[in-house]
């Protein structure tokens, strides 16, 4: 298995691996939306390949975090593996990618709304822990972060998606 960043030539495969995954279109225009806006890190967009077919995709990119101070804070969202591939380790694989990264470029945290029993074991915990309110009403674990070598107690508050989240 090979991780890289994704290029323009992936997109309609990336495209695909979602629609799969998820069996449905709205991550896969989620994610177009997120490209064509300033939330976008092109080098947190990743790909698995596995002979040279992208058979999984992750992306992180920007929201805020509001109380003070409006900080720029990342989300991981989505994590798409095509149901062929899934329960092989290629997602973790790119989730733990994607947070090294993530922790090297300097970013203080990140937000996942996700299964805790998946996340937990990459450091995410209730984002309640660190005064972080989630946006959505869902259960306190379901809407976690992990914090990165960055992270100053500034780093509290309400999150804000951009309009693109809400359309999921």
């Amino acid at each position: 298995m090979k991780i890289r960043v994704e290029n323009p030539q992936d997109y309609l495969n990336i495209a695909e691996v979602n629609t799969l995954a998820f069996g449905r279109e709205n991550e896969a225009n989620l994610i177009t939306e997120i490209r064509n806006s300033k939330f976008y890190i092109p080098e947190l967009s990743l790909v698995a390949e596995i002979d040279n077919i992208i058979v999984a995709h992750i992306m992180f990119s920007y929201i805020h975090l509001i109380e003070e101070e409006r900080l720029r804070v990342l989300s991981l969202a989505p994590v798409a593996v095509i149901p062929e591939f899934q329960k092989q380790g290629i997602g973790s694989a790119l989730i733990r990618n994607g947070l090294e990264k993530a922790d090297a470029m300097g970013e203080a945290l990140v937000i996942v709304l996700g299964y805790p029993l998946l996340y937990n074991r990459f450091g995410f915990v209730p984002s309640t822990i660190h005064n972080i309110q989630s946006p959505f009403d869902v259960p306190e674990d379901v809407f976690m972060v992990k914090v990165f070598k960055n992270f100053q107690s500034k780093y509290y508050g309400e999150v804000v998606y951009p309009p693109a989240f809400l359309r999921v």
